[in-house]
């Protein structure tokens, strides 16, 4: 599996599961977010590493934008399209359990 498809499984695991879900939100509080949500997902089996995160997104965008008219697109992102970590956790805290 991609960085993506990690992420959604986790997510919809967390979305079914309160603890997970306290779990992965926790993380949000520490020094460095981003590493410690990576150091969970891992020890939960999700081998997500920062980079890895990181770059999910913008590879993301980046092919959907070669694909639009034979890759001449040139629109500007829009703010925080390519951050899967934070839509991970906008979706996480939107939808209550």
């Amino acid at each position: 599996m991609n960085t993506l498809e990690l992420l959604d499984t986790l997510q919809k695991k967390a979305m079914q599961d309160p603890i997970l879900r306290e779990e992965l939100l926790e993380t949000r509080r520490a020094a460095d977010p981003y590493s410690a949500f990576c150091r969970k997902c891992r020890e939960l089996g999700y081998e997500i590493y920062e980079m890895d995160l990181i770059m999910a997104g913008e590879e993301f965008v980046a092919a959907m934008k070669r694909s639009t008219n034979g890759g001449g697109e040139n629109s500007p992102m829009l703010f925080g399209e390519d951050d899967f970590y934070e839509m991970f956790f906008d979706a996480l805290q939107a939808d209550p359990i």
